[in-house]
């Protein structure tokens, strides 16, 4: 569905903008996501409306990631030291913006990020973010479930799978929110 409007309490929510995800390959250059992410960024700052920046990651010893039989092997595996870092150019800031640290796919179990956003009264997310078919997917399902209404910047999003962004894009999230692209956003803003 195309997106109509924006409810004046709206916050963006982007989804794993950190170095080590933005380096994997993607279907779609992530500098360009990124570009587009950080325009939203933004655009939300300068509306003084709250900007959510979600990382997943865990301690060095992953004693506090899911270890699930399929997820182990990613918990352990060797990475770079500024892996879990925010891309530079979202310029996060902890006085500013709301930072969320999950250990998992969806940002909304085991976080405080339902609390943030009814404290600040947000009843619209624009979601965000890497991957489209994991982070974002599971977020938009967890969003949807507990009432938020949904915008997805589809130029803002991209994934490891051309087919599993195309799913999740074309199947999964016409029937729980609106899509659009960037400038169509920043104009509803």
């Amino acid at each position: 569905m195309p997106i109509t409007t924006l409810d004046p309490a709206n916050a963006l929510v982007a989804i794993d903008m950190q170095k080590g995800i933005l380096a994997m390959p993607t279907v779609h250059p992530t500098a360009g996501v990124l570009a587009n992410v950080v325009r939203l960024a933004d655009a939300f700052r300068a509306k003084e409306r709250p900007v959510v920046l979600v990382r997943v990651g865990w301690s060095p010893s992953g004693a506090d990631a899911l270890k699930s039989r399929t997820q182990s092997a990613a918990v352990t595996a060797k990475r770079p030291t500024d892996f879990f870092e925010y891309a530079d150019e979202l310029q996060a800031d902890a006085q500013r913006d709301v930072l969320v640290h999950k250990r998992q796919w969806g940002a909304f179990y085991g976080t405080d990020l339902d609390l943030q956003l009814r404290r600040r009264g947000v009843t619209n997310i624009v979601l965000c973010g890497v991957s489209t078919s994991i982070g974002v997917e599971s977020t938009a399902r967890d969003a949807w479930e507990r009432g938020y209404n949904l915008t997805f910047a589809a130029d803002g999003m991209t994934d490891l799978s051309e087919e599993a962004h195309d799913r999740a894009l074309q199947l999964i999230f016409p029937r729980i929110g609106e899509i659009g692209n960037v400038d169509e956003i920043l104009e509803l803003l």
